[in-house]
């Protein structure tokens, strides 16, 4: 079955699959070794691997195509591409719609802010007319209906905060109308909003609870209970970047900490290197060096020994 295919059938049952976003292809592979569906790409968690910066519009699109390419690469389970603002008006997003397509993602966000946009849960946002984004994913549904019927569009509004659930309410409708599969109230508060969503939105609604244990200005319902209400998707975007940064600054304050710059035996912080590597797939890699490489050059690379496999050589 197509990835896109599979991303439907589980957004359009509303059962409310929870698709957790990654940074990069590291991060997504993660992801799916840990059993979740599928994956979508965290534009917070790009901007922050790729340039240390917060979600504010500074990432380059082409960077953005050049992570998704990576991520769809690396992982067999259906991926999501945030395309923010669609890069420029209704026919540069429907360009990077047949972009993401033709690399085998499964579907992608589209918001109504400004550019340049923020975070969802960043102050200051703006948006533009609801009409001009209508054209926006009309024009994107225009080719998920030449090249893939089962192409998710995500239409997301950001306009809860400046114009209040009815605004948003109606401008997902619209947005579903249009031709998007998948609505998207960035923001919304608290049960009694996503109840009343669910009843009157015309289409699946997805629910983003932002790193999954403080929710942040979402307030963090169960997602058994989210699926109970009927919700299509539940976004957990920001959690892979944030895990990385507390990881990597407890490890280094440890070890600049240490009277001899070493941890000698706290395994706690880090994988094995083996661990590692076994994870992204050296051993299989190395097979097919002896499959196809010739023998006596395996002979002469690794000396008659597989130094790297065993550990040897880590530099």
């Amino acid at each position: 079955m197509k990835r896109t295919t599979i991303l439907r059938k589980a957004i359009m049952e509303r059962r409310a699959v929870a698709v957790p976003g990654c940074h990069d292809a590291l991060s997504a592979r993660v992801i799916e070794k840990t059993g979740f569906e599928a994956i979508q790409i965290s534009g917070y968690g790009v901007a922050g691997s790729l340039m240390g910066m917060p979600d504010v519009g500074l990432v380059q699109m082409k960077d953005v195509l050049d992570t998704a390419w990576n991520i769809a690469q690396s992982v067999s389970i259906p991926v999501m591409a945030d395309l923010d603002t669609g890069g420029g008006n209704a026919v540069n997003a429907a360009w990077l719609a047949e972009r993401v397509i033709a690399m085998g993602i499964a579907g992608m966000n589209i918001e109504d802010q400004v550019f340049p946009k923020r975070c969802g849960h960043m102050a200051g946002k703006e948006v533009i007319p609801a009409e001009e984004m209508a054209g926006k994913v009309r024009a994107c549904a225009a080719v998920r209906d030449r090249l893939d019927p089962d192409f998710i569009i995500n239409a997301r509004t950001d306009v809860l905060a400046i114009g209040g659930l009815d605004e948003a309410i109606r401008r997902c409708n619209l947005y579903l109308a249009n031709g998007a599969d998948l609505a998207f109230i960035d923001g919304i508060r608290t049960r009694e909003q996503i109840e009343r969503a669910v009843k009157e939105v015309k289409g699946p609604l997805s629910v983003n609870l932002m790193d999954a244990v403080s929710g942040m200005k979402t307030e963090l319902i169960p997602i058994p209970e989210l699926a109970r209400m009927g919700v299509g998707r539940v976004s957990i975007p920001v959690a892979s970047i944030m895990v990385a940064q507390k990881a990597l600054t407890d490890f280094f304050t440890a070890l600049k900490a240490s009277p001899t710059g070493t941890l000698p035996g706290q395994t706690q912080w880090l994988a094995s290197f083996e661990e590692y590597t076994d994870f992204v797939g050296l051993k299989e890699y190395r097979a097919k060096e002896d499959e196809y490489l010739p023998k006596q050059h395996l002979e002469s690379k690794y000396q008659g020994a597989d130094k790297i496999v065993s550990g040897e050589g880590k530099e």
